[in-house]
This record gives C-alpha cells, structure tokens and sequence, in this order.
C-alpha cells in the first residue's frame, strides 16, 4: 500500500499580484472567475441570476450517461424558502453539446411546487460519457444562468487522469467562501467533492471566526424544524463563490452531523434537547428534506430513512464510494467511563449494512484506485501507540481502549471494531490503492494507514488518508489565539511524534484540497487561503504528497498546481 511523501516549498502554477505575499508566496489573484473557466461561460448566452432563480444552478453526481441537475425557482415575491406560499410553476430544463444550446442533448419539463421548496430536481440521462455539457432552466418567461457540467467516464474507458476539488465544512458566520471562488477559477477538475458539514445548524453568532460572526445566518435562532433548514440551505445558496462553483463543475457530496445537529448519531446529537427542541426523528428527517431538496445529491427513501451511501465511477481508473457516517452510528464513547465501550465488536459507525457494501464493493471494485469519501477521520490518533506489547500491557492495566486513548471519539477512534474489520478485509483480501478522503476537523492531515499503529512503520500499511481543512469553521490554531505557525508548530510535530503513521499535519490554515489521481499514483495539493475574513483573499499551496500505486515511498513529483 502507499506511503506519503510531501514537497511543502514545490511552486504553484498560479501567478501572485505584485505586493500580495503574506506569509509565503505561491498566491493568486482575487478575480472571481478567472482563466479557460470563466472563457468556456463568456461563450454562454449567461444570464445574471434573476429573483426568479436567486439561488443559481447547480449538477452533480456525474454518470457515464447521466447527471442531476437542480435550480430553485422563486415563483412569486412572498414565496421564499421555507414559507409554503406559492403556486406550482413548470419549469423547462435544457442540456447541449454546445453553450449556444444549438446543439440539444436532452430537454423535458418538471413542476417546482411548494411540497420540494420550490426547487426542481432532475435526473438526466442518455448522455455521452466524458463530455461537458451546458444546461439552463426557464420558467415564467425567465431563463437561468447557464450551469456547466461533465459526465464520468465509460466505465470501460481507461482516462489518464482524474481530478477531483476537494472541500468540507463551510460555517456561513466564520468567514467568506473564498475556497469555492478559487477552485471555481480553475479549468482543469473534473468534479467538487463535498465531504460534509456544507451547513451549519447554530444561531446566529453563536460560532463565528477569530474575530466573531463576518456575517450572520438566517433563520436567527438553531435550525430545528424543515422550514429553518429550507432557510438556511437557501441563505447558503445566495453565496455568490458557492453559486459560482456549483455552475461551473458537478458536485459529489455527503452530509456530516452539522447538515442536522452537531456530534449527531443515530438517535440523537450531543446538542439536541428533546424537551426544547422536540423528537429526534422528527428534527432528523426535516435536515434530510431538506437537504435533498436544496442538494443535487441521488438518494433512496425518504424521511430518517434515506440511503446516501453510494457509488460512482470513473473507467477503470477509480471508483468513489460516499459514506454517509452519522445515520447508523451508535452514540459516541464517553471520556473515562466509556473508554472500555470504543472496543466492544458490537458498537458501531457505519452500521452492518453499509459495512458489507463498502467491504464488498472495495473488494470487487475493477478501477485501480479506490476512493473512499469519508466524513471523519479513520487513521489512529491515539496516545500512546507504544510498540505492541508495552500497549497491551499499559491499556489493559489502566482499564482503556486496546489501540490506547482516543484523542476524538467523534472519528472512528470510537469506533474501533468497525475498523479493524475493514482493515483486516483490506489486507487479507489483497485489496490495494485505497484512499480516504476526509473532512471535518478543521485541518489538514496526511496519513498512512496502519494495520497497527503501535507497531509503524514495521507491519503492513492496507490505505492512505488525505484530510483536507474547512472552508471557513475555526480551526485549532484559531483557537489557540496565538500568532499562525507559532504555538500550532510545535504541537503538530508533538502529534506526529507520538502517531508516526501521521506524515503531514497543519493545524491552523483554511482553504481546500485537489486530488489528481493517474495509473501510477494518487496526489493531494493542500491550498490555504491567506485570510478567511478577507473576502478578496488570495491562496497558497502549503503542501503536495504523492501515494504511488501498488507501492510504499517515493519521491514525490511536482504538486498539481
């Protein structure tokens, strides 16, 4: 399996304005759309987005044949989101070879009423593999922005190539979306890969930034019912860097707990009152409407029933299995007490049924590399991964969980049987070229993953984890309020000498990541915006690690840029 090598100091294809260095060098300009991007849409008859369509266009899930496309239509001034009021609208629907429309793929008609929000969801298919495709929306005499999308590969085709933008938690308080704007100025990604927490659930200033809340979130209290959810989906919408991104590439994503409460599981969430906010369930199954509505995301069932796991590919080169890591979860180990439950074969993250299909799926998977878009992160942090037989002796004496003490129960720290089963399936079954995407605490992390952390680097290693920062949501260094690269240096070389498995950390820089996948190796580029409350901020590459197929280190080469 692979191991990570980095190259922190490679240049950056961007070029940087003169007198923009903060920092580092390695930036770009502040230009919304930029570059062969916003070329290909110049050529579109393109429209401003108008209050008929305030809340833009967006695709996602790419198929060989196929793709969805959604807008929201506001089809009268008091019909705003979550409100109820309005009559149904048709809506026509467009896709073309071409962005003049001369050349029509396939077209149809839908109904956006107030039972979905008014938004409008459609599943294209017929389409060839490979292409980009131009689609547009018009109901009551007003036509869209024009959305620009691509379809997967055939699933025979063997491309040289993938490239997948790669994001997670996006507080709306805690700062601007300038990540989006930046991957939105690239023309060379093939999809965004969403990793979960697209929203976030609190009240307004109630989980700001280093300085507080840059803007304030609508509905002003904690979304707990479907029309506050409605609400915050579209306030999130409105975010001209999202909106841009999500017209011009298709979006892959999953939720994490803050689409619904934070620290969620299956029954409950760590914040959820039930004598204040109301039944779980009930609170559970607004968030998933809700969510499906605003999100161009393919699902099965409905209410707290929905299935989002899923599974695209991309030729033979990879395949994308999408975890969804909150709605089978038991509830989170607690500290002291509950150390002893992270180890009982009983509890667990992914549920038996998801379980089975991810093992199943990486096992019979015919790309070469397997993706794994994971909300939470799966390689150990643990203290102490002594060697194995100190470990056992220590855990066992001091009544705590076999790997050592969790530092997050949250991640599959907590849930230690659901990993050691797909780890011992990943390396008895000789399954190879396994990589983890991952999201969610706010920082940047580069892994190998070893079968026993103790015992790294002796031992097999059965996969690779890339955990890319958040958008915008404080990160540890904020929290520390300390100068950036001061106090968080020395703790991450502190974790990475006490988890050697733990190859890259950066604890305090927001922005996003790019993943480029060939037949000889995976490689991760770490961009991190200069500052998130500077809405015109530009970016640096702070890190490149190459994991190259079917082996362990290697040089890295250049980062993607």
């Amino acid at each position: 399996m692979g191991s990570l090598l980095v190259d922190e100091n490679a240049p950056v294809s961007y070029s940087a304005p003169p007198g923009s260095v903060r920092r580092r060098t390695f930036l770009e300009g502040a230009a919304a759309l930029t570059g062969g991007a916003a070329a290909l849409l110049a050529a579109a008859p393109a429209r401003a987005n108008s209050p008929i369509f305030a809340h833009g266009v967006a695709s996602g899930d790419p198929l060989p044949g196929g793709v969805i496309l959604w807008t929201r239509v506001t089809v009268a001034p008091e019909a705003t989101p979550g409100s109820g009021l309005g009559a149904p609208a048709s809506v026509r629907w467009e896709i073309a070879a071409d962005p003049s429309f001369t050349s029509i793929a396939a077209t149809g008609s839908a109904t956006a009423g107030p039972d979905t929000d008014h938004t409008v969801k459609v599943d294209v298919t017929g389409l060839a593999p490979a292409t980009d495709y131009y689609y547009r929306f018009t109901a009551l005499g007003t036509t869209s922005t024009t959305g620009r999308t691509r379809t997967a590969p055939a699933d025979s085709a063997s491309p040289e190539r993938l490239r997948l933008g790669v994001v997670s938690c996006s507080n709306w308080e805690a700062g601007w979306f300038s990540a989006y704007r930046h991957l939105a100025a690239r023309d060379d990604l093939d999809a965004i890969v969403h990793l979960g927490d697209y929203i976030y659930e609190y009240g307004r200033d109630e989980y700001g930034g280093r300085h507080g809340a840059v803007r304030g979130h609508d509905p002003v209290h904690e979304i707990v019912t479907l029309t506050d959810y409605r609400i915050r989906h579209a306030q999130y919408k409105t975010d001209p860097d999202l909106a841009a991104l999500h017209a011009l590439r298709p979006f892959i994503c999953t939720w994490d707990d803050h689409e619904s409460a934070d620290n969620s599981w299956s029954g409950g969430s760590s914040k959820h009152d039930p004598a204040v906010s109301g039944d779980w369930r009930d609170r559970r199954a607004a968030s998933a409407r809700a969510y499906l509505e605003w999100m161009p995301v393919r699902a099965n069932g409905s209410g707290d029933n929905v299935r989002i796991y899923r599974r695209l590919r991309f030729g033979t080169l990879a395949e994308l299995s999408m975890l969804d890591l909150r709605s089978y979860r038991d509830r989170e180990a607690k500290a002291v007490t509950g150390w002893r439950e992270i180890d009982d074969p009983a509890r667990t993250i992914t549920g038996k049924a998801q379980m089975d299909w991810l093992t199943a799926g990486l096992a019979s998977s015919p790309a070469r590399w397997k993706l794994v878009g994971n909300s939470v992160m799966i390689a150990p942090l643990v203290f102490p991964p002594l060697e194995p037989a100190t470990t056992a002796a220590f855990t066992s004496v001091m009544g705590l969980p076999q790997a050592g003490i969790p530092v997050n129960g949250d991640q599959w720290d907590g849930y230690t049987a659901d990993r050691v089963t797909l780890f011992r399936t990943l390396h008895e079954r000789g399954i190879g070229d396994v990589v983890f995407l991952t999201g969610d605490i706010h920082s940047s992390w580069g892994a190998d993953l070893p079968i026993d952390a103790a015992n790294y680097p002796g031992g097999p290693t059965v996969g690779t984890e890339f955990v890319v920062p958040s958008v915008t949501s404080s990160s540890i260094g904020e929290l520390l309020k300390a100068p950036p690269r001061t106090i968080a240096v020395p703790i991450e070389e502190s974790i990475k000498g006490i988890n050697r498995h733990l190859r890259y950390i950066e604890l305090e820089s927001h922005g996003y990541g790019v993943l480029e996948v060939t037949a000889a190796r995976a490689t991760m580029d770490w961009f991190y915006v200069l500052d998130v409350e500077d809405p015109n901020t530009g970016v640096r590459l702070g890190a490149s690690y190459t994991v190259a197929s079917g082996g362990r280190m290697a040089p890295s080469p250049a980062p993607i840029g």
